[in-house]
């Protein structure tokens, strides 16, 4: 359902080497790079993850409540991926593990700008 998400950068340089460092974990890379603007995808015809410079050349902030969730497809690459996203200068919002017991698992960090980010697995469940 989701095409791509954009976040706002007040560090474009920054943010361009955390992300790319990060999304080359998940087999990603840039599809899209102009000044001002870079977009990441593992192809480009698969939902994307962008940074800008906000347009109106106001400052970038966080929106409260906002969070965007990036799909792995294993509990042992979301732990990998939220360890390569600390080390990166990322913050915690929540350290991996199963959430609930409908077998989801994921781990939650903000990025350099304090965007909320999550990566994620979901585990299918046998129905009764």
């Amino acid at each position: 359902m989701i095409g791509y998400v954009t976040l706002g950068t007040n560090n474009f340089d920054k943010a361009a080497t955390f992300y790319d460092a990060l999304f080359a974990e998940m087999g990603a890379g840039r599809f899209m790079s102009e000044e001002s603007f870079i977009a990441w995808a593992v192809s480009p015809d698969q939902p994307g993850v962008s940074i800008t410079k906000p347009f109106d050349g106001n400052k970038a902030t966080v929106g409260n409540g906002v969070m965007i969730g990036l799909m792995v497809d294993s509990d042992e690459k979301v732990d990998a991926l939220y360890e390569k996203a600390i080390s990166l200068g990322g913050t915690d919002e929540g350290k991996p593990g199963a959430r609930g017991d409908w077998g989801f698992y994921a781990a939650y960090f903000r990025d350099l700008d304090g965007n909320k980010l999550n990566f994620f697995h979901m585990t299918p469940q046998k129905s009764d």
